[in-house]
């Protein structure tokens, strides 16, 4: 089996990206054919080094490099990107059985989506957001810090303030999801969802697409080295991008107010915020292994106060299975692996349930054994790089199956001198 995989970069910058290269990799060690294409120039990661892999770089260029109308009107429908990734797929030696798109809102353009359908074999795209719904990506009102909870594009959100850039900004959001909305219709889709939680509020919101919904756990690697020791750490750490829809801002408050350090791994608008409050230490981006022997050493758990729906922080799972407790919001996609109480707490984003789980963890026996039961249990059930890659494999043989019977059924029916499939 071939099986193309679109993504905009080849190297780790987000969890699409992440999730991106390690399928890839999963699914080469599994035997397959893969093609991995980047849009945009740069790094590309030691995953994609494998016999199986064939990598192609498209050469587009970043939007967010290019600057006031230029980069509104990219976003908006990239023509140049849908003849460019064309050419590259008509130019493989051998054609695809399977094309999966894991991101395309940094220059691809809702222009592709034609591209890909037009090649007549299963289209696949993993949702990391809510982008093929909501015009900001992550259906979350940015002006008054809660979830959204209007109709994509109905006229209550094209009013709503809810870009956290400007009006301006939302206005070319609302043009893309127009052209969107314009270039999937009734173009067959198969979506994978990664949390029970975004099956449910997406299968809702994309109700006028011509999908298929499918259920695939993101893979989970975990550094190499011994279990983390909650109960010898000093800190409730946060790893990931400063913002305030992910909650960086309440586990400051939270741990300060539960007498524990909050230590930040990451980068972010609320940077200089938090470096300006007391019992807070914020590290910057670290190189992976750095990061696990961070948390190993000075974690007693990992939180993850998500204020919008997010679908499936990886962080949270590669914690649980390193051993740390987890203290995850009530509205993220990681609350369905954190069982509250027994692997750590799922909570409100709200500081004083926050506070009140961090107070429970300064207990080293109840840190000891949160942490202990995180990694018994995904250990009992492994997200792994071979688990995800064969989740994959199964999907694509029975899309590729069903496509096949298809115009079996098609030809047969066509040729009144057989019989077709229904009166054999």
């Amino acid at each position: 089996m071939h099986v193309v995989i679109l993504a905009e970069f080849a190297t780790a910058s987000g969890g699409a990206e992440k999730v991106a290269l390690e399928s890839a990799r999963g699914l080469a060690e599994a035997g397959l054919a893969v093609t991995y294409i980047q849009a945009i120039p740069g790094p590309v990661d030691p995953l994609l080094d494998h016999g199986n892999i064939r990598r192609i770089e498209l050469g587009l260029p970043d939007i967010w490099t290019l600057g006031g109308l230029k980069a509104a009107a990219t976003g908006i429908w990239h023509a140049a990107a849908a003849r460019a990734l064309e050419a590259a797929l008509r130019g493989l030696p051998a054609p695809p059985d399977c094309l999966h798109l894991h991101q395309w809102t940094r220059t691809l353009s809702p222009a592709i989506f034609p591209v890909l359908t037009r090649l007549d074999v299963p289209v696949v795209v993993t949702l990391h957001d809510y982008a093929l719904a909501c015009p900001n990506g992550v259906y979350y009102r940015f002006d008054r810090a809660e979830p959204c909870g209007l109709t994509p594009l109905s006229p209550s959100c094209l009013a709503a303030p809810c870009d956290p850039r400007s009006r301006v900004h939302k206005l070319v959001r609302v043009a893309r999801a127009g052209a969107l909305r314009q270039a999937l219709h009734r173009r067959p889709l198969h979506v994978v969802h990664v949390c029970d939680a975004s099956r449910r509020r997406l299968g809702d919101l994309l109700g006028g697409y011509a999908l298929t919904h499918h259920r695939v756990d993101n893979p989970v690697r975990v550094a190499d080295g011994p279990p983390a020791d909650p109960a010898r750490g000093d800190a409730i750490a946060y790893v990931g991008r400063l913002t305030r829809e992910k909650g960086a801002d309440l586990v400051a408050d939270a741990a300060r107010s539960a007498g524990l350090t909050a230590l930040f791994v990451g980068a972010g608008p609320l940077e200089a915020e938090l470096r300006a409050r007391p019992g807070v230490e914020v590290i910057g981006w670290q190189a992976p292994d750095a990061v696990w022997a961070l948390l190993r050493s000075r974690a007693r758990a990992l939180a993850a106060p998500s204020r919008w729906y997010e679908t499936g922080p990886l962080t949270v799972y590669e914690a649980l299975a390193a051993g740390l407790p987890v203290v995850a919001s009530d509205r993220s996609g990681a609350a369905e692996k954190v069982r509250d109480g027994r692997t750590g707490f799922v909570v409100p984003p709200e500081i004083g349930a926050l506070a009140a789980a961090f107070s429970a963890l300064r207990d080293d026996a109840c840190a000891a054994t949160l942490g202990a039961n995180a990694r018994a249990q995904v250990r009992a059930a492994p997200m792994t790089l071979a688990t995800h890659a064969a989740a994959l494999r199964s999907l694509y043989a029975g899309l590729v199956q069903r496509r096949t019977g298809a115009m079996h059924h098609a030809g047969a029916a066509a040729r009144p001198d057989r019989p077709s499939a229904e009166s054999a």
